[in-house]
């Protein structure tokens, strides 16, 4: 069937690029992703997004970020609980604003590392490697948007 046949509209060419983003991304990401990792990074809910933790004592676990403000930190109620003494009690936090997640340094003692440079706060991106302690998280957004009107 051909994209006139099948109701999508667009031209091919479109099309395609529209298909291959996703696998584009994994591929890009794939080699550092298990499948289970790849198939929870498609399955995000709309406006959420995920840390999958690359090293540290909780290497492989995955944390949902699907609120507004999700905090950080080695107090037991941090939202995120990493339990090391390089992480300060109160952290870091990710803000999600709209569709935008950015991370923000709560003027930890060892800092919040983004792709290796000390920060304040700054944007995410996929695949964005964010420092906390000694744990490494990597950042990836749903890939799903909003129905148009919502």
């Amino acid at each position: 069937m051909d994209i006139a046949e099948s109701g999508l509209g667009g031209t091919p060419d479109e099309v395609q690029s529209t298909l291959r983003f996703s696998e584009d991304l994994l591929a890009e990401f794939g080699s550092d992703l298990s499948r289970d990792e790849q198939l929870a990074i498609e399955a995000l809910p709309i406006g959420s997004a995920l840390l999958i933790v690359k090293r540290g004592a909780n290497a492989g676990a995955r944390f949902l970020l699907d609120q507004d403000v999700t905090t950080v930190g080695r107090h037991p109620n941090a939202d995120i609980f990493l339990d090391d003494v390089t992480v300060s009690r109160r952290h870091a936090e990710f803000l999600r604003e709209g569709s935008e997640f950015t991370v923000h340094d709560l003027a930890s003692l060892n800092g919040t590392y983004f792709d290796g440079q000390r920060i304040e706060q700054v944007v995410l991106t996929d695949g964005a490697e964010v420092q906390i302690g000694k744990f490494r998280l990597t950042f990836f957004a749903s890939r799903s948007v909003a129905p148009q009107g919502s």
